[in-house]
């Protein structure tokens, strides 16, 4: 069989492939066929055995400007599986390199004979950049009245109200004590970081919310405001920076009754935070995810010795005779700086209490994925942490478990530290062994849910399938290559579910897909109260987006989730 013809290549995400020069709707449309077009796709169709146990998938032969084979070439999102690069697969459309699905397709060959179509390499169109960065959506694209934005405002806002009315005298208790609210901020921010804290009240929410007669606007709204939890922690942490400010502006005002070393230590801890906030601005976050990991930790720390530092100072310091008294506890414990300060810290310590260096195993069903497997089930919906160097930077992985006697990790390979697992496989890793609740975990509120996962997304629903959950779900999975890159086990884990349970895409097979109206169709047949995604920044968009449109709850992964 001659090979068909390549019109575009397709740059990939999460094992979806998306055209290099998209259409201005969606990186996910196709050109819709026409009529006769359809009626010759009709007469085209075959079926090709699809695994062990006798379900198959149709697909039609690739008839030229109808529909296209995707190729797939490596991205940096963390989700992306790191494909053989688009001019090896050009070659081996073009030179000959027989794949898997060659050999299906000449099987099927012997019993219906399909038309040919030839191909010559110089009608490959050139490729053009891609009009839109993965950043641009992330800033602009994901709109400008999210929930996430409008928190940070109202955090914001409420702090200004507050030092505004401090510094017109209309807010005695706050001009008297400044840092106090400062310290305040820095304590809320904490507990929107606060997994322990924040895997009690995911818990509460499925617990309270997740019943049949509690209205769907209500659920929606608190996995909205769940989610985007990180909007409180932003706008925390710039109120922090504005209260410190406006302490050191008083305290410079009245320096005869305070030291030197209360107003350095101020300072310090300012300048601390700034360093903080400025690490963690988009666009350095994703551009230096390690650089701002590192300094959002250890200018973190730094700041919190510094309070610590900065308190025990203050309480001592007598302006009257502009000395340091004795410092004694039962003074220590009548400040509210102090308890904020010590919440603080135990907020900060607890994690690190759980971190273990565990026996693991790993292996990769290619050179583009691993599977790390651990001792001890998980209950689905939650997430782990791992990380080669504790103090250096963490990973967090969806968890694969039937909540029994193990659980596992799979990650695409594609960057530094997931290609090094499948590079140099590790016989330990350090662990948090309290796994944490994310979006994933709401799916319990829920009565019917549609769970749509594009490559190495996967692992974070498959728990749904393993184990009983209290919602009934539907998985739709978009990837490239499935058993090749994913493994026998993966592909087991999928198999044996009907039909309108589980959809499996294999873009290898069955060509580039609108992924947006496959969820919307699936969310209609199986009557799902919401759709969860996880993708890509675009593709989380475009799916989140199309379902909107058509009236269906949907959420997807935010850049700060």
């Amino acid at each position: 069989m001659e090979r068909t013809k390549k019109v575009g290549r397709f740059s990939s995400c999460r094992g979806v492939s998306f055209e290099i020069k998209p259409q201005r709707i969606s990186p996910f449309a196709i050109t819709s066929p026409s009529e006769d077009e359809h009626n010759l796709l009709d007469d085209k169709k075959i079926w090709v055995p699809w695994n062990q146990r006798s379900s198959f998938k149709v697909f039609a032969p690739m008839l030229d400007d109808i529909i296209q084979r995707s190729l797939s070439r490596p991205s940096s999102h963390f989700c992306d599986l790191d494909i053989e690069s688009d001019e090896d697969d050009v070659e081996n459309i073009i030179g000959g390199g027989e794949k898997e699905e060659d050999k299906q397709i000449k099987d099927v060959e012997k019993q219906k004979p399909i038309n040919n179509y030839s191909i010559k390499r110089d009608q490959l169109p050139k490729l053009a950049p891609p009009k839109a960065s993965r950043l641009s959506v992330i800033l602009l694209d994901q709109g400008l009245f999210t929930v996430y934005k409008r928190l940070f405002m109202l955090c914001l806002t409420l702090n200004l109200v507050g030092l505004v009315l401090a510094a017109t005298d209309h807010f005695p208790y706050a001009k008297q004590r400044p840092a106090l609210f400062s310290i305040g901020n820095i304590l809320a921010l904490t507990l929107c970081r606060s997994e322990a804290l924040l895997r009690v009240v995911f818990w509460l929410a499925v617990k309270i919310l997740g019943r049949p007669w509690i209205p769907l606007p209500l659920k929606t709204a608190t996995t909205s405001f769940l989610q985007c939890l990180g909007g409180i922690h932003s706008g925390c942490g710039v109120s922090s920076i504005a209260w410190l400010i406006y302490s050191l502006v008083l305290t410079l005002k009245d320096k005869q009754n305070t030291s030197t070393e209360i107003i350095a230590v101020a300072s310090a801890i300012l300048s601390l935070l700034c360093l903080s906030s400025l690490a963690a601005f988009p666009l350095v976050r994703h551009l230096h995810h390690n650089v701002f990991e590192r300094t959002h930790r250890f200018a973190g720390w730094t700041a919190l010795a510094l309070l610590w530092a900065f308190i025990i100072l203050t309480i001592s310091y007598d302006s009257t005779s502009n000395s340091y008294k004795k410092l004694r506890l039962s003074n220590l414990i009548k400040e509210q700086e102090f308890w904020l300060t010590l919440a603080i810290t135990l907020l900060i310590i607890l994690p690190w209490v759980s971190v273990r260096r565990v026996s693991v195993k790993v292996t990769s069903p290619s050179g583009h994925a691993s599977m790390i497997k651990f001792e001890g089930g998980v209950k689905a919906g939650l997430l782990g942490r791992i990380s080669r160097s504790p103090l250096s930077e963490w990973h967090a992985f969806g968890i694969i478990s039937d909540g029994k006697i193990e659980h596992m990790m799979l990650a695409g390979a594609v960057g530094d530290f997931t290609k090094s697992l499948v590079s140099k496989p590790p016989s330990h890793l350090w662990v948090r062994q309290v796994h944490f609740a994310g979006l994933p975990y709401l799916v319990n509120m829920y009565d019917r849910v549609v769970l749509v996962a594009t490559g190495s997304g996967i692992c974070v629903f498959l728990s749904f399938l393993l184990q009983p959950c209290s919602a009934k779900v539907c998985l739709l999975w978009v990837a490239k290559g499935i058993e090749r890159n994913f493994g026998n086990e993966i592909k087991d884990m999928v198999s044996g579910f009907p039909k309108d349970k589980v959809i499996i895409h294999d873009t290898d097979i069955l060509g580039r897909p609108n992924v947006s109206e496959m969820s919307i169709d699936a969310a209609k047949r199986w009557k799902a109260e919401v759709v969860i995604i996880t993708s890509n920044p675009e593709g989380s968009r475009d799916v989140v987006n199309g379902c909107k449109a058509a009236r269906i709850p949907a959420f997807g992964p935010i850049w700060d989730s």
